[in-house]
């Protein structure tokens, strides 16, 4: 069972607060900037997703989004929304279904599938989904912090 949650009200949770089965959304337009922005920060220039005439001439029959752009989303709910502030990144595996095109809506899940209290780890699944097609998935293993700082007032 999903239990959809919201941000915390401190920016994050920490791991005593995360049980299996915590999930959050997002959803992202995905626009032609995004897609420029995108491309200037990763220095990925590739024309599928910047040149409309290169892109016709592909399998695609148009420019698509990068990849990784739909997993930066992901990585926006991990660090803002579940587990949020202060959860850092370990690892990810990804597996992309199907392209996105600029003014798709790509909506983000993830979900709490294993918790490591020893190692202060969560995994969790990753989805991406424009409508309800699945266009991406992968596990994550974030390390989640076991407390919370006091605030520095």
């Amino acid at each position: 069972m999903v239990d959809l949650v919201q941000a915390h009200p401190s920016g994050g949770y920490i791991l005593d607060e995360l049980h299996v089965g915590m999930a959050a959304e997002k959803t992202v337009h995905v626009t032609e900037e995004r897609i420029r922005l995108f491309a200037e920060a990763s220095d990925d220039f590739n024309p599928v997703h910047l040149d409309e005439a290169f892109a016709a001439k592909t399998a695609y029959r148009g420019r698509i989004a990068h990849g990784l752009l739909s997993a930066a989303f992901g990585s926006a709910v991990v660090g803002t929304i579940l587990p949020g502030a202060g959860s850092i990144y370990i690892s990810q595996t990804l597996a992309f279904h199907f392209p996105v095109r600029i003014g798709d809506l790509v909506r983000i899940q993830i979900t709490v599938i294993e918790l490591d209290q020893e190692g202060a780890r969560a995994q969790l699944k990753c989805e991406g989904f424009v409508e309800d097609k699945l266009i991406m998935d992968g596990v994550a293993v974030v390390r989640v912090p076991r407390r919370r700082k006091p605030s520095a007032r």
